[in-house]
This record gives structure tokens, C-alpha cells and sequence, in this order.
């Protein structure tokens, strides 16, 4: 089949990790390394990682983490030697990102497309017959297309989720479910493995609205689920979702459904949480801790002091034109921006820290290619050479503008380099 990465590899375009080892050791606050750049503290990831880890075991729960958020095979095959099951990808491309780079357990958590795309689908799972790759489908079209590709294919069968859905993919009604159940259940050559959906696509004008769209996306779930179980009595089942900023709703909702049935597994799919950030999970963190519906030995689970933003980006002021303005060399380039702007925490001048919580005095009100404009009251003022460390809000979309990002030891230096494979 076509291997995305092999192209990749031959283009060139693509730095190698053993040309820049001589950052091993450097501290981007002393102004010696050429930014921006982006650094992922390590201790805050693994503390991320297994404190997530150890919660969604405790609900009896799995977990098969995004790789897309920082689209790294290092980072996949660390969360699954911690204990995830798995890996989930997006796309064939990142799914065989994954599999030529060891991970054995990769679900598609996103609809194939057409016929033509099915049949790629089906050169894959060929190219990997030791893997377990399991896909969604939320259409009779889409099942039909997956039987069609995989008929008369010998091996491991391919698994595939009905996917339930609101606002974004996902079969919207029982009835639409149930003719889904139908044509996957016709193929000796696949396996229905049993529901997803993807909680976070769910809105409401207000949060009882919310939580009321949210409750009919899982009653949605529930019917689904009986329905697969009535076709496949004795078959071990699975029931997955998101598992981002909604966990908790999630847990709440579909952990019973599997302890009722008895022979059944909630998988969540979670991946920017292991990062977490300044931004939209920071608040998702803090609306977890509202609702409350976590408890563990009579104690409510708090989010927003469990997780840690573990993501930054390193960039030095170089050019202040007019008081309280200072242009930082960081733009729309480096950072994510479609949730928020870039949060100034820190600023540091000849490698140490002259102000330990820039915050409440500095802000990034826009920025350019190249560029971010930031205006503070800061007393002592901004200097050109400064550099400045900032927390991101959406990990996802700061990640995929990086080919390489840098891991943090305890001291602030970096202990590793780390290589990225988006498109």
C-alpha cells in the first residue's frame, strides 16, 4: 500500500533529532537557544499520566489515548507502557504513523469515507495482520462499505464501533443505530465491538440545557448498546467516548451501563488531558470540580489540582516601540490561538527570573505570522533580549505547528527532543 510515512521520510523535510543533540542540557530561559521554541515539562506530563491513569482504573474503565494531540509515536508508546490499552488516531495516515512505529492497538475513532476509502482501509489492517485496528461507522452507507472492502479477507477481523453522535459525526437516532447493527452483523469477516460517541461536540445555550442535550446523547448510548447486546448476547462488548473535558460526565453516565451488563468495558479516548493547559481545559478542569459527580471515598475529585499544565512556549521580546508595548518573536506560526490567546507567565533576563508572575500585568492582545503584541503594566518594565514563558490554551493545535518539541527536566533543562508527524 501507499506509506504515508515512507514519503515522508524520503521528502527531507523533516529534521533529525540526532542534529540538534547538542540542545541536550540547555535551559531555554538563559536566552542561548534560538526561539520560540515549544517544552513539555516531563514531570508534569508523567503526573498527568498516571494520576489519569490510576482514576479511570478505579471506575474499572480503559483508556486509549489521542495521538493526535502532539501526533508523537514516543509519547503513544509511553502512555500504553503506563497502562493505556491502546492508541486512538483520526485519520489512516496517523493510524499507520502508529502501527509502523510498534503500537499494536490503534482504533480509528473516525469515520472511513467512501468505498475507495474503505479499500485503503483494508491495504492497512493487510499491511499489519499482527495488529488489532478498529474503526467506527455511522451510516448504513459506512457499514456497507466496510463489508463490501473486507469480503473474503482472511485473518484477524476487522472491529468496528456503531458510532451515536450529536453535532458532529455519529448516527443521530435508535433506528438509524439499528440498521448499522444489521449490515456489520451480516460480516463473517467483522466484528461488532460495540458503541463510541463523542460527547464533546454536545452544546447548550445554557448549562442545563447542556447537561439535558447531554443526557440524550447517552440514553442514545444505552439504547444502542441493548441493541448490540440482543444481536451478540455473549459477546464482550465495549462502550466508548471522548473522555476530554466531559470525563466525568462520561464515568458518570456509562460506567453503570457497563457494571450492569457485566460483560462490557468503557474505553475513553482521552489525549489533551495528559497536557492539559492555561486555557479551555483549565476551565473544563474547574467546571469538572463544579458539577462534582466524581466521588471516591466519600471525597468529590478535583480536577483543576489533579492535572497540570505540563505545555509552554519559550520567546524573547525583540522590539519594545512604545510604552507598555513590547512585540515578542512567537506568532500564529508557534502557538495556538483558537481558543485563546497565549497567557505571559514568566519573563526572564540573562537567564534568571525577574518577575515571577508576569499574569496580572501582561497581555497578548494579537497576533502575526511571526509576531504576538504584548501590552503590560509591568513596573520595571520590558527589555529587548527578555525572554518570556508562556502557557498555551489548547494543546492540540499548538502541538501540530511543531516538528520537534523539547522535554523538560526537574531543573528546567532539556532532557530530551522529541519528533512530531503531522501531514
Amino acid at each position: 500500500m501507499r506509506s504515508y510515512l515512507s514519503l515522508r521520510e524520503q521528502s527531507g523535510d523533516q529534521p533529525e533529532l540526532n542534529e540538534q543533540s547538542d540542545i541536550i542540557g540547555s535551559k531555554p530561559t538563559d536566552g542561548s537557544l534560538a526561539l520560540p521554541l515549544l517544552t513539555v515539562d516531563l514531570d508534569t506530563y508523567r503526573s498527568n499520566r498516571d494520576r489519569f491513569l490510576a482514576l479511570i482504573s478505579a471506575f474499572g474503565a480503559n483508556v486509549a489515548p489521542h495521538a493526535k494531540t502532539p501526533m508523537c509515536p514516543e509519547i503513544a508508546i509511553d502512555l500504553i507502557d503506563a497502562g493505556a490499552s491502546g492508541a486512538t488516531a483520526a485519520d489512516l495516515f496517523q493510524a499507520e504513523i502508529l502501527l509502523r512505529s510498534g503500537v499494536q492497538n490503534v482504533l480509528i475513532a473516525n469515520q472511513i469515507g467512501g468505498l475507495a476509502a474503505a479499500g485503503r482501509l483494508r491495504m492497512l489492517v493487510d499491511a499489519f495482520p499482527q495488529a488489532e485496528i478498529t474503526c467506527c461507522a455511522d451510516s448504513a452507507q459506512a457499514a456497507t462499505n466496510l463489508v463490501q472492502s473486507f469480503k473474503g479477507r482472511l485473518g484477524n477481523s476487522l472491529k468496528v464501533f456503531v458510532e451515536v453522535g450529536a453535532g458532529r459525526t455519529g448516527a443521530r437516532t435508535k433506528e438509524a443505530a439499528s440498521k448499522i447493527i444489521d449490515i456489520l452483523s451480516t460480516s463473517s469477516e467483522i466484528v461488532l465491538v460495540g458503541v463510541s460517541t463523542y460527547e464533546g461536540s454536545v452544546i447548550g445555550a445554557t448549562p442545563e440545557k447542556l447537561d439535558a442535550n447531554m443526557a440524550t446523547l447517552f440514553d442514545l448510548v444505552v439504547e444502542t448498546f441493548a441493541l448490540i447486546r440482543q444481536a451478540h448476547p455473549e459477546r464482550a462488548l465495549i462502550v466508548s467516548a471522548g473522555g476530554s473535558v466531559h470525563f466525568d460526565r462520561v464515568i458518570a453516565a456509562l460506567v453503570p451501563l457497563c457494571d450492569a451488563d457485566g460483560n462490557a468495558t468503557l474505553l475513553l479516548r482521552s489525549g489533551a488531558i495528559f497536557f492539559s493547559d492555561h486555557g479551555v481545559y483549565k476551565r473544563g478542569f474547574q467546571s469538572i470540580d463544579e458539577r462534582g459527580l466524581l466521588i471516591s471515598d466519600g471525597v468529590k475529585f478535583k480536577a483543576s489540582e489533579t492535572f497540570q499544565p505540563a505545555m509552554r512556549i519559550w520567546a524573547e521580546v525583540i522590539s519594545v516601540p512604545e510604552p507598555g508595548l513590547a512585540i515578542v518573536g512567537m506568532g500564529m506560526r508557534d502557538v495556538s490561538f483558537d481558543q485563546d490567546m497565549p497567557v505571559a507567565l514568566r519573563v526572564y533576563r540573562n537567564g534568571m527570573p525577574v518577575e515571577p508572575n508576569l499574569a496580572p500585568s501582561a497581555n497578548v492582545t494579537k497576533l502575526n505570522d511571526q509576531h504576538a503584541f504584548l501590552s503590560f503594566e509591568y513596573a520595571a518594565g520590558l527589555a529587548i533580549g527578555d525572554v518570556i514563558e508562556f502557557g498555551i490554551s489548547h494543546p492540540c493545535t499548538c502541538f501540530d505547528r511543531w516538528r520537534i518539541f523539547y522535554g523538560l527536566d526537574a531543573s528546567g533543562r532539556i532532557e530530551r527532543l522529541y519528533r512530531t508527524f503531522f501531514h
